[in-house]
């Protein structure tokens, strides 16, 4: 039986907080491998500007390059949106794993406290085990969180994150005031924002 993470995202470039976030769920919950899982149409980004899907799916496949646990799908690029992530489990399940493997869904704590929001939370718990990273600035109250979907609390496990607050809206206000990304991000993934001129010329929210 497999070990399996799930780590879905916009990925509006992808960053070092990301990568950790894979990391850390891998050593702690010991898995197999990690899949990242681009949204072609992310619902919560309606009326966003979002860069083009090939430029945020290059850049993600640079960044994981040089780590054999880590591998891109495009489940949810080439399907018709939107992009719920329920839908995407569903499809990870037929099409990623085999019968009997473990299936993790990553988040960010952020996401915790969102959950109640989410599109069919009730399948997502069904088809997944949930962890999620702590993340500067986040508390949890679990109280709202049990009224709308009791029992939350006892199957969200937390993993501890290094201090890192990196955000993909913070590195398109850097690039859009031409101030500085380098460590932010890979390197590989720098370059390719500057050599394609992306986040450049317009905020993207």
């Amino acid at each position: 039986m497999a070990r399996i993470g799930i780590l879905g995202g916009t990925f509006d470039p992808v960053h070092f907080g990301h990568l950790i976030l894979a990391e850390t769920a891998r050593d702690t919950l010991r898995l197999d491998r990690v899949y990242f899982v681009p949204a072609g149409d992310p619902p919560h980004k309606h009326g966003q500007v979002v860069a083009p899907a090939r430029d945020r799916i290059a850049m993600l496949q640079m960044a994981i390059d040089d780590n054999d646990a880590f591998a891109l799908s495009l489940i949810d690029v080439n399907r018709e949106g939107p992009d719920y992530t329920a839908d995407m489990l569903t499809i990870a399940r037929e099409t990623l794993l085999q019968p009997g493997d473990d299936l993790w869904f990553l988040m960010g704590l952020d996401s915790v406290i969102d959950f109640p929001n989410w599109h069919d939370p009730e399948r997502i718990r069904q088809l997944a085990r949930l962890a999620a990273a702590t993340r500067p600035g986040y508390d949890i109250d679990w109280a709202p969180l049990e009224e709308a979907l009791p029992g939350i609390s006892h199957e969200v496990t937390l993993l501890p994150m290094p201090g890192v607050d990196i955000s993909s809206n913070n590195l398109r206000r850097r690039i859009l005031h031409g101030s500085s990304i380098r460590y932010l991000t890979p390197e590989c993934v720098r370059e390719y924002i500057y050599s394609h001129g992306l986040y450049q010329h317009a905020f993207f929210p």
